[in-house]
């Protein structure tokens, strides 16, 4: 029979917990993260546990040990994913990190394409709302997304189909307008050549490979919430939590 997971171990408890904080831009590069003493004392752990998590950071390429001054975050490229997003938009009720920002390039009703349809669920009714986005930062564009939402959140939710930028992000609005909970996500994600309409966003150039993440949000009654479509340059790191191995 199947058996229920054991928690993960507690060294990677507390890595995962500052990878998250790092990707979310909580923690930026150049800034020190908590020594082993810190760790072991904030968390109730032994020293050798807190040196393993700093190790396994380490390992990941996020953080620099410094001989006798500390542990720093590294300057690394790294796409920041919905679930960081998210995870900023609920802790600060801002959806970006210090240095990054969206522009909306267009938002309204639209026919929904096909796979967008089938994320969604609309059978009669193909129209959707949609919000194009460019993120950049003080480099410029960094990436190209746009969410879209079924006729009945884009009609109780009329701040999506507006240019201005929804400071806490758009699946916190649609909650509380809606009064639907995210419960959880899908992300889906392959590579492929950008288009000619993608290439021209994030000044990719014709031809660039392009990482391209298909993301569903599901409410509590497992009902699709949002269905968005991300387009990441290369040369850029995207994490993924990291797990045991039996």
């Amino acid at each position: 029979m199947p058996k229920i997971e054991e928690a993960q171990p507690k060294y990677l408890q507390i890595a995962h917990y500052i990878r998250d904080q790092i990707l979310r831009g909580d923690l930026k590069p150049g800034d020190e993260v908590p020594s082993e003493r810190q760790l072991a004392a904030d968390w109730g752990v032994s020293r050798p546990t807190a040196a393993r998590s700093l190790e396994a950071l380490s390992r990941q390429g996020l953080v620099e040990k410094r001989q006798g001054s500390g542990t720093y975050v590294r300057s690394l490229e790294v796409n920041r994913r919905a679930r960081e997003l998210y995870g900023r938009a609920r802790q600060t009720g801002k959806i970006y990190a210090p240095g990054e920002y969206a522009v909306i390039t267009s938002a309204g009703w639209l026919e929904a394409p096909d796979h967008v349809a089938e994320a969604l669920g609309l059978v009669k009714d193909r129209r959707a709302v949609h919000r194009r986005r460019v993120t950049n930062n003080q480099g410029g564009p960094i990436a190209l997304s746009t969410s879209w939402f079924a006729p009945d959140v884009g009609r109780r939710a009329p701040k999506l189909t507006e240019s201005a930028r929804i400071q806490e992000g758009t699946l916190v609005y649609v909650e509380k307008v809606t009064g639907r909970q995210g419960s959880y996500a899908e992300d889906r994600m392959c590579a492929r050549t950008a288009t000619s309409e993608e290439a021209a966003a994030p000044r990719l150039g014709s031809g660039s490979a392009v990482l391209v993440v298909h993301h569903v949000v599901y409410d509590l009654q497992d009902r699709p919430l949002e269905f968005a479509e991300a387009i990441y340059p290369p040369h850029r790191w995207a994490f993924e939590q990291g797990y045991p191995i039996a």
